[in-house]
C-alpha cells in the first residue's frame, strides 16, 4: 500500500507521463501551477490522484518551450495505468497502480522490519 501510494502522488504521476524529465522538474511544475487535474489548478505536488483523474498543462502555460518540445516529441514508454496524449498535453490515469507496474527495486520487507522495531 505505501508504495501505491508514492506512485500515486501528482509530481510522480506527472514525472511518469513525461511531462517533467525527472522528479525534481516534475515537482517543481506542479508547485508552479502548470498542472490542472480534471480541470482544476492544482499546486500541491502531494495530492493523490485516483482512477480516471485527467491530467492536464494550464492552457497559458503550454506555451512554454519545454511543453512545445512534448507536444512535438514520441509518445514515451508509458505504465500500463496511465496514458498520454502528447498532441493535446493531456494524460489520463487509467486503474490504480499495482506492485508489478513499480518498476523500482524495493525490498518491502526491509522497511516492515525496520518500522516494527
Amino acid at each position: 500500500m505505501l508504495l501505491r501510494e508514492l506512485e500515486s502522488r501528482l509530481d510522480n504521476v506527472v514525472y511518469r507521463l513525461g511531462i517533467g524529465d525527472s522528479r525534481a522538474q516534475a515537482r517543481q511544475t506542479v508547485l508552479h501551477g502548470h498542472i490542472l487535474v480534471n480541470g482544476k489548478k492544482v499546486d500541491i505536488s502531494s495530492c493523490q490522484v485516483k482512477e480516471g483523474d485527467e491530467i492536464t498543462i494550464k492552457k497559458t502555460s503550454q506555451d512554454i518551450e519545454r511543453f512545445k518540445e512534448l507536444r512535438e516529441s514520441e509518445a514515451r514508454p508509458m505504465p500500463s495505468w496511465l496514458s498520454m496524449d502528447n498532441a493535446n498535453l493531456t494524460g489520463r490515469v487509467i486503474a490504480a497502480p499495482q506492485r508489478e507496474d513499480i518498476d523500482l527495486t524495493i525490498e518491502e520487507h526491509l522497511i516492515v522490519e525496520y518500522y516494527s522495531k
